[in-house]
């Protein structure tokens, strides 16, 4: 991570994460290895689940105070989806609610890196991400290649110690988002092979990585299930059930 942050030449990057990451040794260590690049970090720590348009405009505020160049980004889907959402905004006006749809960004967002601790949402590959907008009460959906993340980290340690009941449902949505994309009125050949490819990982996989946490190849599989959905469903699309 310090290495491929080291080569954007920034200075300074925004982390965002959860107030429970925030404390723990991987976000230390992170932290250290970008010390190492001689690379500062700022912290911002207040994303909630289901991100919203608040917590966005509070992080992005934060990235310009501090001089920040790039995100990082520590979590799940909610905090990759946050950090999305600050990298647009960094080289794209406000407000962020303009770019809502497909392919609205005029410019590609600041240099990201996603490090991902769950094997579920796919958010960390994927050029999508979701905002809450509490105002209407009403998920905001942005959609374009500019949103990409720059660099996916995932490794299989860093979801070691994620509770069982985590493992379950974040598991769970991953193979959700494998057969809506397999039923999909958009999928194609590719992403019907990339469906399929995912479901097997996660059968074979899952219960083993819920009953027994620290199995690493569980863990590995798992990944790769979820990392294949996320290009499957990337391309192929999701259904109705997702929305519900």
């Amino acid at each position: 991570i310090g290495r491929q942050a080291a080569g954007f030449n920034i200075k300074r990057f925004l982390l965002v994460t959860d107030n429970f990451l925030a404390k723990s040794k991987a976000c230390r260590h992170i932290h250290d290895l970008l010390k190492n690049e001689q690379i500062e970090i700022t912290l911002f720590d207040k994303t909630s689940p289901n991100p919203t348009l608040q917590n966005v405009y509070d992080a992005h505020n934060l990235f310009v105070k501090t001089n920040c160049g790039g995100v990082i980004s520590l979590g799940g889907g909610s905090s990759h989806d946050c950090a999305k959402a600050v990298s647009i905004l960094a080289t794209n006006s406000a407000p962020l609610e303009q770019y809502e749809g497909v392919d609205k960004f005029p410019h590609k967002g600041s240099p990201l890196i996603t490090i991902n601790t769950t094997a579920g949402t796919a958010s960390e590959i994927t050029n999508c991400f979701i905002i809450t907008n509490t105002a209407t009460n009403t998920k905001l959906i942005f959609e374009g290649v500019s949103a990409l993340a720059d660099i996916a980290v995932n490794d299989p340690e860093l979801m070691l110690s994620l509770p069982a009941g985590l493992t379950a449902s974040t598991g769970m949505d991953a193979l959700t988002h494998a057969v809506e994309c397999y039923v999909s009125t958009l999928s194609f050949k590719l992403t019907n092979d990339l469906a399929l490819l995912a479901v097997r990982y996660i059968f074979q996989n899952l219960s083993t990585a819920v009953q027994n946490p620290d199995d690493l190849n569980a863990r590995e599989n798992m990944i790769y299930g979820e990392y294949i959905a996320g290009m499957a469903f990337g391309n192929g699309g999701v259904g109705i059930v997702h929305a519900i």
